[in-house]
């Protein structure tokens, strides 16, 4: 059987070295910020530098279809890649997404990619696409935590995958993990 993984964490801690990782391995990744992107483009509606067009696209389309409504949008997108191979989730947020998914794909396996709160606003701060100040990460995060329910999947996943230290520690971990999916 083809296995199911979903990287979650708090923006800046790292997900995307997994993600990225794994899709070089041959995994499929699925992003479900691509979805923002198809249904703008779709709409005509640009995205902007500060991303807010892309924030109140999100909304409106959580508010329409639901909060699950990323997951309900990509389910069918992972049913094809899960028949080709392994299949790597990219920005599953909320916990209404992850109760969607899990009730669809009992195989689902959650890694949290966590590293010290300090260290991940001095990674987002110095990003080259997208940075933010501290007080926007701040902001990010509580927004996140408390509209979103971003907290529910970081909480409950099945792997922690510490990011504080070198690149070399955090693919040891990431190989451990998988060895112990395929268990």
């Amino acid at each position: 059987m083809n296995k199911l993984v979903a990287v979650v964490g708090m923006s800046g801690s790292g997900k995307s070295i997994a993600t990225d990782y794994l899709e070089g391995e041959g995994w499929t990744k699925l992003y479900f910020g691509g979805i923002t992107y198809k249904l703008m483009a779709e709409a005509g509606i640009e995205r902007t530098s500060d991303g807010k067009s892309e924030k109140e696209f999100r909304e409106k389309l959580r508010r329409e279809h639901g909060p699950e409504c990323y997951a309900k949008f990509l389910e069918p997108d992972i049913r094809e890649a899960l028949i080709k191979g392994n299949v790597v989730l990219d920005g599953l947020y909320s916990w209404y997404e992850y109760k969607y998914l899990i009730e669809r794909f009992p195989e689902l396996k959650l890694i949290c990619v966590v590293v010290d709160k300090e260290l991940r606003y001095e990674r987002v701060g110095s990003r080259v696409e997208r940075p933010f100040s501290r007080e926007d990460i701040i902001y990010r995060d509580v927004t996140e935590i408390e509209n979103l329910a971003k907290g529910g999947p970081i909480a409950y996943a099945d792997y922690f995958l510490f990011n504080n230290g070198s690149l070399k520690k955090y693919k040891t971990r990431l190989m451990e993990i998988l060895e112990d999916i395929d268990k």
